[in-house]
C-alpha cells in the first residue's frame, strides 16, 4: 500500500513532466526502476531509540526557539533518518541493539531560552553536548553524569547558575569540559579528580568560589586549567606543580591566600601562567626553570621584594609584575629576549637606574614592537646611551628620572602614553570594480579582482600566549587554514581586538576556493571542523572558540549532513535527480536559462528569509540604525574615526547620511547583553532626558552586534581640557560650571530616572563639555540600576555588585564590601571637583590626589596645590569648593553629602562669583556666560604668603595663580599604589 501510494505520486510527477517537456517513455521506465529499488530500503530502514526520541521531545519543551530552529523535532518525524536539526546519529547502517542512537547534539548559537532537561541524562552513546552561546537559564542538571560516553560538555556562554554537580565528575571518558561565562556558584567538586581524562578544564568567568581541590593535581591528562574572574580564595595548591602536560593555568581575578608556591617555577611545560589580582603576597619566584615559559602575568596582587635575576626563557613574550610592591633594581636579564614584546613593571618600588641594554640589546629582528612600561616607581636615572628608539616603546612617567630632561628623547618616554590600534591594516584596491552585494573581494586570490561569496566566523582565542598579534598574523593564518584543510587566501583576518582575559577575539572571512561560492557539503564540513573541535590547538594560540557562523547567502544549507543510509530525504533526492537529469537530456539549453533565473529566485528567497528572521527591536523617541547605516557613518568603523574606547567597548566618530555627526559606542564582546536586557537598556536611556546628560539618539541591532548612537560632543572631555590637549585653559567660573552642571546630571539619574541610576564610574573622562562650556555626563545605563522597593515598600540602601570603575576615583567602602549606593557617587564626583582644582589626574607619579589636597587643607597650604593655569579666582570661592570636594571624599558615607546637598552647595558658590565672570539665569536654573567673557583671566591682584592658613579671612578676594606653584602636589615624594 505503501508503495503503490509512493509509486503512483511519483508517478503523476513524472507524467506531469513527461507532458511538459515531451520526454520519451526510457525515461519513466529509468524511474520506475530506481524507484522499486530504493523505496525496498525504507522498509528495513532501523529508526531511533524510543527514549532518546522522547528525551529530544522533552529537551525541546524546556526551550524557547524564537528563531524556530528545532521545527523539525516533532512526533511525525524520526530525528536520525529525518536529520532534525542539531542532532547527529551514528551510521544509519549499523544499528546498535537494533536501533539508531544519538552522537551529537550541536545547538550552538541558536538564541535558545529556557532550561536543561534532566532527560539529558537519556542519551547513553552521546559524545558531544554542545548548547554553547545561547541564553539558557536554571541549573545543570545532575543526570549530565549518566553519559559515560561524553567526550565534548559546552554549556559555556549561557546564563546557567546553582552550583557544579558531584555527578559530573563521573564522565570518565570526558576530554572538554567548557561551563565559562555563566553564573555558576558554589566549589569545585572534589569528584573533578575523577576526570583523568579531560584536557581542556574552562571553567573561567562565573562566581565559583572556596578553594581550589588539590585532589585536581592527579589529572594525568590536564593541558588548559582556566578558571579565571571567579571568587575563588584559600591558598593555590603547591601540588598542581605535579600535573605533567599542563600547558596554561590562568586563574586572574581570584581571591587567593598566601603566595605562589616555589613548587610552580617546576611546571616543565608550562607555557602560560596568568595570576592578575589574585591577592597574591611575597615574593615572585624564580620562573627561569621553565624552559618554554612564553606568557607571565603576575600583576595587581601584593607581591614584595626583588624581581629574580635569573634569565626567563627565551620563548618570553609578556612579563607583566606591575601594580605590585617590588623593590630593587631592574635586572638587566631582561635584556635580549628574542620574542619579548612587552615588559610592564609600573606602579612598583623600583629604584636606581634602568640599564639601557634592556632595549639596546635586541637580538630579534628589530621590526618587531617593544614595549617596556617602568611607570610611577622611584627610577632616578637611565645608565648608557638613550640613543633613537626605533619600534621600542618606553613609558617612564612618575618617575624621578622624568625631572632630569637632559638626555636625548627623555620628553618621548615621560610623555602621555599612547595606544597602538591593533586593528589590521585593510587593503586599499581602486583597480577593481565593487563586487556584487553579498560578494567580497579575495584580495589574496591567484586571480586579480577574484569576488566570492564568504562565510562569516567569529573566533575567539581564549588564552594566547603573546601580548601583540601582529607578528603572529601570518603564523596564525597558515596554522587554522592548514587545520580547515583550506588554501592559506582561502582565509582572512577582518578585525582582531583585544579583550578582557586577555582574550582575542576575531571576525574571520573563509572563501571558497577558486569558485565564486561554496558547495553546499563543504559548508558543512567547516562548520563541522569548527564544532567538533577538529582543529588541533597551538603552543602559542592555546585554545580556541567558536563564537559565531554566519552563513549569509548560504541561508538555506542543511548544515545537518545526511545519514550514511538511504532515508527519505535521500529518495527524495534521488526522484529529483532522475527526473533532473531526464529533463536535461531533452531541454540542455532551456533548463540553462531556467537555472540562472531560478538561482537569481532562490537567491532573493534567501535574503527574504534573512531578514524575516533577525529580530530587530524598536522603541518610541529613539532611531533604529542598520548595521549598514553604521558601517558608512565610520567608513567600515576605520580606526581614524576611533575618539575613544571605554569597558563597553569603542567609541567611533561617525556622520550619518543627513550629514548630522554622531558618537557610536560600539559594544566589545564582554560587554554585549541579550535581546532583552539590551531592549530595557535602549528603553530606558530613551527615557533619560536632561541637559545635563549626554543624549541617546538611536541604536543599532544587527548582525550581533549592540551599538549605542549618542549626540556628538566636539569639545571632548573635562580630562582633555585640564590635561595639556586644549589649546586654552579653563577659568575658575567655567570650571565651576562644569561641575555644578556635572553634579546636576547625576543627581536626576539618582532622583527623576525611572529606574533610579547609579552612575559608577563618575571621573573627568566621562563628563563632556558642551555648547558654552556647559557640563554633560555620559556613560550610564542598565548595569547599575539603584535598587527598588521590595514587597513591603522598602528599599534597600545599596546594591550588592562586582566592583567596577576606575583606580582613583573608586569609593573605598564600594571597593570594600561591594555595595555600591548614591554616596558612591558623591564620592567620585568629588574626586573630579579635586582634578578641577588643581589640574591633576586622581592618581599621578604614584600619589593620590584624596590624600594630598587633604594634607595640603589640613595644613594650611591648599593655594600651593591650586592648578596654576586656572588664573585668577575668589578666595572664599575656592575654599568653599575645596571643603565640599574632601566632604565628598570622606571614607566614612555617611560623612558624605547627598547630591542634592551638592548641588544646592555648588549653586550657592556659583551665586558668589562676580557678575563680570559669570551670570546665573535664576528662570531657567542654568548658568550663562556673558558673551563678552573669554578664556582670559581677572586681574590678579597680591598673591598671598604661602604660610598663610585657608581660614584666614583677612586675605584678599582673589588670588592668582601665577604667583603658586601646583609643584607640591607631586614633588619629592617616594611613589604609592593606590588602593585597588
Amino acid at each position: 500500500m505503501k508503495i503503490n501510494w509512493c509509486f503512483g505520486l511519483v508517478s503523476q510527477s513524472a507524467g506531469a513532466d513527461y507532458y511538459n517537456n515531451n520526454t520519451s517513455s526510457t525515461t519513466s521506465l529509468v524511474v520506475v526502476v530506481v524507484l522499486l529499488t530504493t523505496l525496498s530500503s525504507i522498509g528495513a530502514q532501523p529508526i531511533t531509540a524510543p527514549i532518546e526520541v522522547n528525551a529530544l521531545l522533552a529537551i525541546k519543551q524546556n526551550l524557547t526557539d524564537p528563531r524556530n530552529f528545532l521545527r523539525k523535532w516533532n512526533k511525525q518525524t524520526d530525528p536520525c533518518t529525518s536529520n532534525w536539526t542539531g542532532v547527529l546519529c551514528f551510521n544509519t547502517s549499523s544499528p546498535i541493539d537494533g536501533y539508531l542512537h544519538v552522537r551529537e547534539l550541536q545547538l550552538l548559537s541558536m538564541n535558545l531560552t529556557g532550561t536543561l532537561s534532566p532527560e539529558l541524562g537519556r542519551f547513553f552513546y552521546l559524545e558531544i553536548m554542545d548548547f554553547m552561546w545561547n541564553k539558557i537559564t536554571g541549573s545543570i542538571p545532575k543526570e549530565i553524569g549518566n553519559i559515560k560516553t561524553l567526550k565534548l560538555l559546552l554549556l559555556n556562554g549561557n546564563r546557567l547558575t546553582g552550583s557544579l554537580p558531584e555527578e559530573l565528575g563521573d564522565l570518565s571518558n570526558l576530554d572538554r569540559i567548557q561551563i565559562d561565562q555563566n553564573f555558576i556558584s558554589g566549589p569545585l567538586p572534589k569528584s573533578f579528580a575523577n576526570l583523568t581524562k579531560t584536557k581542556h578544564f574552562h571553567m573561567n568567568n562565573n562566581s565559583i568560589s572556596g578553594s581550589i581541590p588539590p585532589e585536581l593535581s592527579t589529572l594525568p591528562s590536564l593541558v588548559h586549567f582556566l578558571l579565571d574572574n571567579n571568587n575563588l580564595s584559600g591558598p593555590l595548591p603547591p601540588e598542581f606543580s605535579r600535573l605533567p602536560n599542563l600547558l596554561i593555568i590562568q586563574l586572574d581575578n581570584n581571591h587567593f591566600d598566601g603566595g605562589i608556591p616555589d613548587s610552580y617555577s617546576n611546571m616543565k611545560k608550562l607555557l602560560k601562567m596568568s595570576l592578575r589580582n589574585c591577592s597574591l603576597t611575597g615574593p615572585v619566584p624564580d620562573m627561569s626553570r621553565i624552559p618554554k615559559l612564553a606568557y607571565l602575568d603576575l600583576s595587581s596582587n601584593q607581591l614584595n621584594g626583588s624581581i629574580p635575576s635569573s634569565r626567563l626563557s627565551d620563548d618570553m613574550t609578556t612579563i607583566d609584575l606591575s601594580n605590585n610592591k617590588l623593590g630593587g633594581n631592574i635586572p638587566t636579564s631582561f635584556s635580549g629576549l628574542p620574542r619579548l614584546q612587552r615588559l610592564s613593571l609600573g606602579n612598583n618600588f623600583l629604584n636606581g637606574s634602568i640599564s639601557s641594554i634592556i632595549w639596546s640589546n635586541r637580538t630579534f629582528n628589530a621590526t618587531e614592537k617593544l614595549i617596556l612600561d617602568f611607570q610611577n616607581n622611584a627610577l632616578s636615572n637611565i645608565s648608557g646611551t638613550l640613543s633613537p628608539l626605533v619600534n621600542v616603546t618606553i613609558r617612564l612617567q612618575g618617575n624621578p628620572v622624568c625631572m632630569n630632561a637632559n638626555q636625548l628623547n627623555i620628553v618621548n618616554i615621560c610623555g602621555i602614553p599612547t595606544e597602538d590600534n591593533d586593528a589590521p591594516d585593510q587593503p586599499v584596491n581602486n583597480v577593481c570594480q565593487t563586487c556584487p552585494k553579498d560578494y567580497e573581494r579575495v584580495t589574496a586570490a591567484p586571480v586579480p579582482c577574484f569576488c566570492a561569496a564568504p562565510l562569516k566566523v567569529g573566533y575567539r582565542l581564549k588564552s594566547p600566549g603573546f601580548s601583540d598579534f601582529r607578528p603572529y598574523e601570518d603564523a596564525f593564518n597558515v596554522y587554522l587554514s592548514s587545520g580547515l584543510s583550506l588554501e592559506l587566501y582561502q582565509l582572512s583576518v577582518l578585525t582582531f581586538a583585544w579583550e578582557k582575559g586577555p582574550r582575542l577575539k576575531m571576525h574571520l572571512n573563509l572563501f571558497p576556493n577558486l569558485s565564486n561560492i561554496f558547495d553546499e557539503s563543504e559548508v558543512q564540513r567547516i562548520r563541522r571542523m569548527f564544532t567538533g573541535w577538529n582543529i588541533d590547538d597551538s603552543d602559542i594560540f592555546g585554545p580556541y572558540e567558536l563564537m559565531n557562523f554566519t552563513l549569509g547567502i548560504y541561508t538555506d544549507v542543511d548544515l545537518e549532513p545526511t545519514s550514511s543510509g538511504l532515508s527519505t530525504g535521500a529518495l527524495a533526492g534521488i526522484i529529483v535527480g532522475v527526473i533532473a537529469g531526464a529533463v536535461t537530456l531533452t531541454a540542455l539549453v532551456s533548463i540553462f536559462i531556467a537555472r540562472k533565473r531560478m538561482k537569481n529566485y532562490y537567491r532573493a528567497i534567501s535574503k527574504k528569509r534573512l531578514l524575516s528572521k533577525r529580530i530587530r527591536i524598536k522603541v518610541d523617541g529613539v532611531k533604529g540604525f542598520t548595521f549598514e547605516e553604521m558601517s558608512l557613518a565610520t567608513n567600515n568603523f576605520d580606526s581614524s574615526t576611533q575618539v575613544g574606547q571605554g569597558g563597553y567597548g569603542k567609541v567611533y566618530r561617525g556622520v550619518l547620511s543627513d550629514g548630522a555627526v554622531v558618537a557610536i559606542k560600539r559594544a566589545q564582546e564582554g560587554s554585549l547583553q541579550g535581546d532583552k536586557e539590551f531592549l530595557n537598556e535602549i528603553e530606558l536611556l530613551s527615557r533619560v532626558h536632561h541637559r545635563n546628560l549626554v543624549s541617546l539618539i538611536g541604536y543599532c541591532d544587527e548582525e550581533s552586534e549592540q551599538m549605542l548612537v549618542y549626540e556628538f560632543m566636539s569639545d571632548g572631555t573635562l580630562r582633555d581640557h585640564l590635561s595639556a590637549k586644549t589649546k586654552a585653559p579653563l577659568s575658575f567660573a567655567m570650571r565651576l560650571r562644569i561641575a555644578t552642571d556635572s553634579a546636576k546630571g547625576i543627581l536626576y539619574l539618582h532622583t527623576e530616572a525611572d529606574p533610579p541610576i547609579f552612575h559608577r564610574d563618575v571621573k573627568s573622562s566621562n563628563i563632556l563639555i558642551g555648547p558654552r562650556f556647559s557640563g554633560k555626563v555620559a556613560d550610564f545605563g542598565l548595569s547599575r540600576l539603584a535598587p527598588v522597593p521590595d514587597l513591603e515598600g522598602t528599599t534597600p540602601g545599596h546594591v550588592s555588585t562586582v566592583v567596577k570603575g576606575t583606580p582613583g576615583y573608586l569609593d573605598p567602602e564600594y571597593f570594600l564590601t561591594h555595595k555600591l549606593t548614591d554616596k558612591s557617587d558623591v564620592y567620585s564626583l568629588g574626586v573630579v571637583f579635586l582634578e578641577i582644582l588643581t589640574g591633576r589626574q586622581p592618581i599621578q607619579h604614584g600619589k593620590n590626589i584624596v590624600r594630598e589636597v587633604n594634607g595640603a587643607y589640613n595644613s594650611g597650604m591648599i593655594f600651593s596645590v591650586i592648578d596654576e593655569k586656572m588664573g585668577s579666582y575668589p578666595s572664599e570661592c575656592i575654599e568653599k569648593f575645596v571643603k565640599l570636594a574632601l566632604q565628598c571624599c570622606q571614607e566614612d558615607t555617611d560623612a558624605r553629602p547627598s547630591m542634592a546637598e551638592v548641588v544646592k552647595e555648588l549653586d550657592g558658590i556659583l551665586h558668589m562669583i562676580p557678575q563680570s565672570d559669570i551670570s546665573i539665569d535664576v528662570s531657567t536654573d542654568h548658568t550663562v556666560y556673558d558673551s563678552e567673557i573669554s578664556m582670559t583671566t581677572t586681574t590678579s591682584r597680591t598673591p598671598p604668603s604661602s604660610s598663610m592658613a585657608i581660614n584666614n579671612r583677612d586675605q584678599d578676594l582673589y588670588v592668582s595663580s601665577e604667583y603658586i606653584s601646583g609643584s607640591n602636589l607631586v614633588s619629592g615624594v617616594v611613589p604609592t599604589i593606590a588602593p585597588r
